[in-house]
């Protein structure tokens, strides 16, 4: 089997939509409401709606999918460090939604990284191994999070937030898949080369290959999971004692 260089796995991470994109789009959407809603209606809404926030994931998966140095001089804690001191964009931002009266909100951590199928297809005969580096830093970064956002609580008045634990939520899915109704814990359903971890599915290549029932698994392509894993961990957050929780519940904010 043909073991792919980084140069497969990076094209897509430059689609991400950046954080002040993001508010701008937040700000049309604003406006939008207010002309089809009336203000006051419009308003309401916003101050009614509960904010979902994922920060992160790509900000650790580039070092590992391109040549940058920047491990070379950075530890892992210095480096999850430097990217949770880059939440004070995303908490101008969060401040903006806060001024418009979004009081609620949602955080997301990150999932154990190093187990994507990208990363592990980048090990030269994987013969299943998550890379612990990558993980490592997932682990830093999610503890650091929890840290950072009790201060934000401090200095919003009414914010009120719950952190979903990402990681463990999948650690269990990808070592006991069949626990939870799956059958795939470690291959995309979709992609080609190891573990399906080239980004190859759809986009007009003919080189992948797709599994029948995507439902099966816990990956959908390369890194995202399918509907189905979604749909797993949207309902166990919800649950009153999930233990996938930090700070408050999702369902107490809801």
């Amino acid at each position: 089997m043909e073991w792919p260089s980084k140069k497969y796995l990076r094209f897509r991470l430059w689609l991400v939509i950046d954080l002040i994109t993001q508010q701008n789009y937040f700000k049309n959407v604003e406006t939008l409401l207010k002309h089809k809603l009336g203000e006051e209606e419009a308003n309401t809404l916003l101050v009614k709606a509960v904010y979902f926030i994922c920060i992160g994931s790509n900000d650790y998966f580039v070092p590992f999918t391109t040549n940058s140095s920047v491990l070379k001089f950075y530890s892992p804690e210095k480096y999850a460090n430097m990217m949770i001191g880059n939440l004070t964009t995303a908490i101008k931002a969060i401040a903006e939604i806060y001024k418009k009266g979004g009081r609620k909100y949602v955080f997301l951590g990150l999932p154990p990284a190093g187990c994507a199928p990208s990363i592990k297809a980048l090990i030269p005969g994987n013969t299943g191994a998550c890379m612990e580096e990558l993980t490592t830093l997932a682990k830093i970064h999610n503890r650091a999070l929890s840290e950072v956002l009790p201060k934000l609580e401090s200095q919003l008045k009414g914010f009120k937030y719950s952190l979903a634990d990402f990681y463990p939520f999948f650690i269990e899915r990808i070592n006991s898949p069949s626990k939870y109704g799956l059958t795939e814990g470690k291959i995309a359903c979709c992609g080609s080369g190891p573990y399906r971890g080239i980004p190859s599915c759809g986009g007009g290549s003919n080189e992948y290959k797709s599994c029948e029932k995507a439902s099966d698994f816990l990956f959908f392509d390369s890194v995202h999971p399918t509907e189905k894993a979604y749909q797993q961990f949207c309902r166990v957050n919800l649950e009153r004692n999930s233990q996938y929780h930090g700070s408050l519940q999702t369902q107490s904010i809801v």
